[in-house]
């Protein structure tokens, strides 16, 4: 059942007809900030994003290639899930529109709306945008182009199934009065409701005859789906709605927000809801248009050719210069210009100067000024008060900005506080407090409120930046429970005593000139785009791999797997990677050593309910005999070893199957 705390967020699904550019990954990295923040707030988050997978460009491309239509679009998947990895996206499940289940739920769709009348036979002739799989009328063309991508469209006449999208007019027109929010910014809300709905809504040609690469009608066979309707249809199919699976669906719809770009806001601000109005479903609560990132007053976009791969952004410069990038200047409502220029001095200004300058100052001087050690603050004085109070106000702020996805404006927020901790500094002037005696406890307070300050920041920042924050965390010794929102609510002067490690530094200060001679030679970025082609070539060579050493159930079968109680877990002395844990398997209990101390505290352990392999023999290490195995994820990039634990409250004892 859908509550308060639950939270769905979706990024369009991605036509897979090309490679992903910079203003693809602004949509993407929006909704992943959001997904995380509300992670970081307690709510039990859905964030779905995935591929466009049928239609007639993606048939031509595919024969372009020499391939079919299903190998190309599987490669193309593969390319794009390399680049949501580099970027840290975080999605819930990424759905296929040619997934099994998703193609089921479009037939079911049809089917419904075919025998309540909203779906009638015609004949279609009229312009077709090939590339953008839109149809048009003559007036809405320039220049007798198609007006979202300037390609030349096509004369298209056949036979097709219409639907009735003129009978929901009415409807259409008093939700968007009635809902003012419903499609956000007003500027498009204005152009959307002025220029496409109040005029007249036409039906909508939502078959195809003179190409196969489609969903079939379930009605008539000669007819596939209409790319839009069946990509629009991902936002209830990744959810399980219509299957026997569909817990997802009754937890998570209606949808929060569903995060989509300029060009593509008429079909879900028309088409959409009058088809969730048709099934008799609610509408999302909202739907947020992003603006474009524009190179040289021109939109970026595959179709255009005109982008630029991400994957070298993110191999020289990181995945957290990309994404604070697109956070701070991203085109949230209105269009924005990319310069090479802006992107490496916002690097420099608000990375390099703001955020990594204080954490290098404050460890350096808590390194030469107490031993490495935080210090307990011992004096408030007014700067205190002034750093303690925008300590205090600032996880309010974001929550209060986060509720219409004002992300620019949390990350003005964060860098406001990172900018004041850095005049504290200039202000207080810990060298000069450090040679008189007569000022330790103001020094160790000054200490002490900049490592809070830089504690509270990185916590918020976890929504942004992917990499930094652990980093950060690590360098000053806190542990989980202080890097959670629930934490940061006020400010706290007990948060001393860690050690801290100076470490590098976070991010090198760039060669202004260098870098953008680098971004803008031409054909730089072309010559960087093989290596997403490496490293789908390596994932395919893995799965292969992966493939090969097939077994058997009855291999399978010898393997007994039970879940377990963690009852008491301890350091091993002498052992830096071995935890030795007592395991109640039902009546039984077991001693299991693991080597996850680099991972998890003893403390964190016990209670949780592991997945046993229970009938290895014993073997010794450390001189204690160890009774079986407990089964982790283990992810090598990351560095991150994960207990496998189970999701549900069982008991002990309880056979995996």
């Amino acid at each position: 059942m859908k509550t308060d705390k639950n939270y769905y967020i979706t990024t369009p699904i991605y036509y897979a007809s090309g490679k992903l550019t910079v203003g693809h990954c602004y949509s993407t990295v929006l909704a992943d900030i959001c997904a995380r923040f509300y992670r970081l707030n307690g709510y039990n988050v859905f964030y779905a994003t995935g591929s466009d997978e049928h239609g007639l460009k993606i048939s031509r491309v595919a024969e372009q290639n020499g391939m079919s239509p299903q190998q190309f679009v599987d490669k193309t998947v593969l390319e794009f899930k390399e680049i949501w990895k580099k970027l840290g996206i975080t999605y819930d499940k990424f759905i296929r529109t040619t997934d099994v289940e998703h193609v089921e739920l479009v037939k079911k769709v049809y089917d419904k709306l075919f025998k309540q009348g909203d779906i009638y036979l015609g004949e279609y002739k009229g312009l077709y945008c090939v590339p953008c799989e839109t149809f048009f009328t003559e007036s809405q063309l320039v220049d007798g182009k198609c007006p979202d991508c300037g390609r030349p469209v096509e004369l298209t006449k056949e036979e097709c199934y219409f639907l009735k999208l003129s009978k929901y007019q009415k409807f259409l027109e008093d939700y968007f009065e009635q809902h003012p929010n419903f499609l956000v910014p007003e500027t498009r809300k204005n152009e959307i409701f002025n220029n496409f709905i109040k005029p007249g809504i036409s039906d909508l040609c939502v078959s195809r005859t003179t190409f196969d690469w489609g969903i079939r009608l379930p009605f008539n066979n000669k007819h596939v789906a209409y790319v839009w309707i069946d990509a629009l249809l991902n936002y209830l199919s990744v959810l399980g709605y219509g299957t026997e699976n569909d817990k997802n669906y009754k937890d998570f719809w209606p949808c929060n927000v569903h995060v989509v770009g300029r060009d593509i806001t008429r079909f879900h601000a028309i088409i959409w809801p009058i088809l969730l109005k048709m099934l008799d479903l609610p509408l999302p609560a909202q739907i947020h248009s992003t603006g474009f990132i524009t190179l040289k007053g021109d939109k970026i976009s595959k179709s255009k050719s005109n982008g630029f791969d991400p994957i070298s952004l993110i191999d020289r410069y990181g995945a957290d210069a990309l994404r604070y990038y697109l956070a701070k200047l991203g085109p949230l409502y209105n269009d924005i210009p990319y310069t090479s220029e802006q992107f490496i001095n916002t690097i420099n200004s608000d990375l390099c100067n703001d955020l990594g300058n204080l954490v290098s100052r404050t460890l350096a001087m808590i390194t030469q000024y107490n031993n490495s050690i935080i210090p307990e603050p011992k004096l408030r004085d007014s700067e205190e008060t002034d750093l303690e109070t925008s300590c205090n106000q600032i996880l309010d702020n974001c929550i209060t900005l986060m509720k219409n996805q004002n992300i620019d404006q949390m990350v003005n927020k964060i860098f406001t506080l990172i900018r004041q901790a850095n005049k504290y500094i200039d202000l207080t002037e810990p060298w000069k407090l450090s040679k008189d005696s007569n000022k330790k406890d103001k020094l160790h307070t000054v200490l002490y409120y900049l490592s809070e300050t830089i504690r509270i920041a990185t916590t918020l920042l976890q929504a942004i930046l992917i990499e930094v924050p652990a980093k950060i965390f690590k360098k000053f010794g806190y542990e989980k429970e202080l890097q959670t929102f629930e934490s940061i609510k006020k400010f706290s002067t007990n948060n001393y005593g860690q050690k801290v490690e100076k470490g590098d530094n976070l991010f090198p200060r760039l060669d202004v000139e260098k870098e953008i001679a680098y971004l803008d030679t031409p054909n730089q970025t072309e010559n960087k785009e093989t290596k997403v082609e490496k490293n789908t070539q390596a994932n395919n060579a893995e799965e292969k791999a992966n493939t090969i050493n097939y077994i058997s159930i009855e291999d399978f079968s010898k393997v007994k797997l039970l879940t377990g109680k963690i009852i008491n877990s301890e350091r091993i002395e002498g052992a830096d990677k071995l935890l030795k844990n007592t395991v109640e398997i039902g009546k039984e209990t077991k001693t299991i050593c693991s080597g996850i101390a680099k991972w998890y505290k003893p403390e964190e352990l016990i209670g949780k309910i592991v997945i046993v392999v229970s009938n290895l023999p014993p073997r010794k290490l450390r001189g204690i005999e160890s009774q079986g195995m407990l089964l982790c994820a283990e992810d090598t990039e990351k560095d991150i070893i994960s207990l496998l634990t189970v999701d549900k409250l069982v008991s002990s004892g309880c056979e995996v199957c």
